[in-house]
């Protein structure tokens, strides 16, 4: 009888154990919040093979922090949604910049910053996101007398909104660009620079809206191959220089979690 009861008792804690995790998991899948990939251009043609699809990249960034995803690939002719309608938005690199004016998408594109802007929609710019977000808010963006910033870069923390944690006094992260934002929008406040990107993040005064110059999605094998890509075009001793610079511990992993609660909190 005693050994009945000791087995009735564990079957008992074990059932109410499995029915805890199971209405744990179904409350944190009721929680999850959709975040909307606004991607323009794919990852090259030449890396594709090798590292897949571009908004693959964020979604393993951002894996544990309770986000759904949709994409919409703008090359590919997807329409832009009514940013009035979606949870949160991420808008992502892109091989075009923002003067390329004859892409189809360049200008619904600065019309939807514009309104997620004026929405208080959550929305995170990365790389060609940080300067078309500037550029439809104000700003202006060009190519960079500095030249090419390719491989982990180290950017200082100039201030630290609320969004941005840690005590961390700078962040290591890895970058590939040209282009750059030159003169911030008035709305929009540095908190990340270095010397060669000195407007490298901005906090936007609306308080749902922050951008970085930098890939924290990037795999350090992904920032390397990019790097190696541009062999031809960038001076030799950049590429080197890029493709040793990550030898030094990225901070991407904290940056993502920043990006990741900022954008459930704005």
């Amino acid at each position: 009888m005693g050994w009945r009861s000791s087995s009735c008792r564990l079957d008992r804690d074990a059932d109410l154990h499995f029915r805890g995790l199971r209405d744990a998991l179904a409350q944190a899948i009721s929680f999850a919040m959709k975040l909307t990939l606004i991607q323009p251009t794919d990852v090259p043609p030449a890396l594709a093979n090798r590292f897949g699809r571009y908004d693959a990249m964020f979604h393993r960034m951002f894996a544990g922090q309770g986000f759904e995803f949709e994409t919409v690939r703008l090359s590919d002719g997807a329409m832009l949604p009514d940013p009035g309608t979606l949870e949160a938005v991420l808008i992502t690199g892109s091989s075009a910049g923002v003067y390329d004016n004859h892409l189809a998408w360049m200008e619904p594109l600065r019309d939807f910053i514009r309104s997620a802007y004026a929405a208080k929609t959550p929305m995170v710019g990365i790389c060609f996101g940080h300067q078309i977000m500037a550029d439809a808010l104000g700003g202006e963006v060009r190519k960079s007398d500095k030249g090419w910033g390719l491989g982990r870069h180290v950017y200082s923390v100039t201030r630290r909104p609320a969004a941005i944690g840690g005590d961390l006094p700078e962040f290591a992260i890895a970058c590939s660009h040209q282009d750059q934002v030159v003169t911030p929008p008035v709305e929009a406040d540095v908190f990340m620079a270095s010397d060669s990107t000195p407007n490298a993040g901005l906090a936007y005064r609306n308080g749902a809206a922050i951008s970085l110059q930098p890939h924290p999605e990037f795999a350090d094998d992904y920032a390397v191959a990019l790097a190696e890509l541009r062999r031809g075009k960038a001076p030799d001793a950049v590429i080197d220089t890029a493709v040793a610079s990550v030898a030094r511990k990225s901070d991407s992993a904290e940056m993502a979690g920043y990006l990741g609660a900022f954008l459930r909190s704005a």
